[in-house]
């Protein structure tokens, strides 16, 4: 989304330089990478949530998701080594600023009683995670042709130190931050 890198190069970067004091601007962070990951417990019992939660991912986010695997069996879930059991998705570059664009300004306001994301949800590294209960929000997303509403977790990667620095990054970019 050239819209958005450029607004991150015009207003962005200048407004962290002013508020860190960076000397040079290679210092100044932003998104790396952003992270969609759908854990699929009931895939156990059901293999075809699967294809579908392959589907809606696709569509929402423009690329092919990876199916992930069980790495250990766990005999009281009922979960053998190698069954599928979630899909996740990493974006970079045009594709990412186009996802978090569309998460940003299109999904996170269709959400029922919002009133903006928690501030303490980094890792304490610069980087941000949002669950989500319902992949409905997003407007690519047929409500009538959903089998079973499914949550995703998705992670905003930044090359930010400290979280303060992420937070002031993501307050810029346009997440809408509970007050």
């Amino acid at each position: 989304m050239a819209r958005l890198k450029d607004y991150y190069l015009e207003k962005v970067v200048p407004a962290l330089t002013k508020e860190f004091n960076y000397k040079n601007p290679m210092q100044v962070p932003k998104m790396e990478k952003i992270v969609i990951n759908m854990g699929l417990g009931e895939a156990i019992s059901n293999v075809k949530i699967i294809d579908g939660a392959v589907q809606e991912m696709a569509a929402i986010t423009g690329q092919k998701p990876v199916v992930n695997k069980a790495k250990k069996s766990i005999a009281t879930f009922k979960l053998r080594q190698g069954m599928p059991i979630g899909c996740s998705v990493i974006l970079r570059k045009n594709n990412m600023y186009e996802f978090f664009d569309r998460l940003v300004n299109a999904a996170l306001p269709k959400v029922r009683d919002f009133r903006g994301i928690s501030p303490n949800a980094f890792d304490g590294r610069g980087n941000f995670s949002i669950g989500l209960q319902e992949q409905i929000i997003f407007p690519e997303i047929e409500y009538d042709k959903v089998e079973k509403i499914k949550g995703m977790n998705i992670t905003i990667v930044t090359t930010a130190k400290t979280d303060k620095e992420a937070r002031f990054l993501l307050k810029l970019m346009g997440v809408p931050f509970k007050q």
